[in-house]
């Protein structure tokens, strides 16, 4: 499990304007690393290089960049817009945290610069002929990189913020952290089990403010926990939403004296739920994505049918028997994620606003026994259970006898 801080610093590198900032401050020591490097040019080669060359090329770039940055920038708004219309709200984080649209923007940027910088020290007579030919150099090499850039920007856009490629982020993303907690699925603690948990015994915790959990910092409960020689007991797992006077942990055995403050530290608490450390935040989205689909004004069966597949795809990395986890934490237990919670997120919004179409019916019942053959141990009475409400709200909603007939048949087969 990673640290508070080690989180919060990944969370930063993702950010639009960390990469940006990191290429701006490259381009400005690279345009004014000339400065330093002419006295390694010999006069001859300076000699080759017009005086008016880098001149023109840094005008043109200073003014083309400008221009396609901000052009850019309209492209990843307008793309941004359109999955929150056409998707969902919760997917265009996973838009803004694109790689190649923040490298993109930074080599625009950076570029603009570069440029600007170096036109400056040119007109103030920093560089003189060898300064000029490094720069010259160099000022090549930017351009073959904004070339590169402008291509694969080209490509990227084919599918930037459609339907189908910002699910398929979602999907990924939502892959990703199910299959980290599938291999940590304690999160290096114990499980808590049947332990009774109440006054008499421990010490509750509580929340200072209103949020979800976003990441929880075992690490510092541990050393904690070991410090006081005490066990803690976490009783909000990431993604929960918490207020004050819920307990987030308790401290067992009763704690008379203890430092609150940096046990709720422990907790990051953000208005939104993340993809991090929360796989059921991903199978909300995509039943979202679902839902929207199903409504009347999009009127799309065939979307909510492809996330149905995609679901069953993500259930399918969970293991047929969870093996015995890794104890890094021996002082911490907590509750590991249910499959039924999975089954809820995701199944339940789609029977319900899918109850009236067929052929989203009899995809989610194809799903559900796909699910329990195939790992019966840990999805046959969630499937079961699912069916039986997803049946149950279809007879109420299908209109057409000869659809309720042919939603009984496929049951019956299965």
């Amino acid at each position: 499990m990673t640290s508070k801080w080690h989180w919060l610093l990944q969370q930063m590198t993702r950010k639009l304007w960390f990469r940006t900032s990191l290429f701006a401050i490259l381009a400005v020591l690279t345009a004014l690393a000339a400065v330093v490097l002419k006295a390694f040019i010999p006069p001859s080669v300076a000699g080759l290089i017009g005086t008016d060359a880098v001149d023109k090329i840094l005008g043109i770039l200073a003014s083309s960049m400008l221009a396609v940055t901000t052009f850019s920038l309209n492209i990843m708004v307008t793309a941004y817009n359109a999955a929150s219309s056409s998707v969902t709200p919760r997917a265009t984080r996973l838009l803004v945290e694109d790689s190649t649209t923040q490298n993109v923007l930074a080599t625009f940027i950076g570029s603009f610069l570069y440029s600007l910088v170096g036109i400056i020290a040119l007109s103030m007579g920093a560089y003189g002929r060898e300064g000029r030919a490094v720069l010259f150099f160099v000022t090549l090499l930017v351009i073959v990189l904004i070339i590169i850039t402008l291509l694969r920007w080209i490509q990227h856009l084919a599918q930037f913020g459609q339907l189908g490629e910002t699910t398929q982020r979602v999907e990924d993303a939502t892959h990703n952290t199910l299959c980290a907690r599938m291999d940590n699925p304690l999160l290096g603690a114990n499980e808590w089990q049947a332990q009774p948990i109440s006054t008499s015994n421990a010490t509750a915790v509580s929340a200072q403010e209103v949020g979800y959990v976003q990441h929880i910092d075992m690490q510092a409960l541990a050393a904690y926990a070991d410090a006081h020689a005490l066990s803690i007991f976490i009783a909000r797992q990431p993604g929960e939403f918490v207020y004050p006077a819920q307990p987030l942990l308790w401290l067992s055995p009763a704690q008379r004296d203890f430092h609150a403050e940096a046990l709720i530290a422990a907790f990051t608490l953000q208005p939104q739920r993340s993809f991090e450390q929360d796989p059921r935040f991903g199978f909300c989205v995509l039943s979202e994505i679902a839902s929207r689909a199903l409504s009347p004004a999009v009127n799309d069966p065939g979307t909510a049918i492809d996330v149905i597949g995609r679901g069953v795809r993500l259930l399918s990395c969970w293991p047929r028997q969870i093996a015995h986890a890794t104890v890094s934490y021996p002082r911490l237990f907590i509750k590991p994620i249910q499959a039924s919670d999975l089954f809820d997120d995701f199944f339940m919004p789609i029977a319900r606003d899918g109850a009236a179409i067929i052929e989203v019916q009899i995809a989610l019942h194809k799903a559900l026994t796909a699910l329990a053959m195939f790992n019966p141990l840990a999805f046959s009475t969630c499937a079961r259970e699912h069916a039986a409400q997803a049946v149950a709200r279809a007879e109420q909603a299908l209109q057409s006898e000869h659809d309720k007939a042919r939603l009984r048949k496929c049951v019956a087969a299965e």
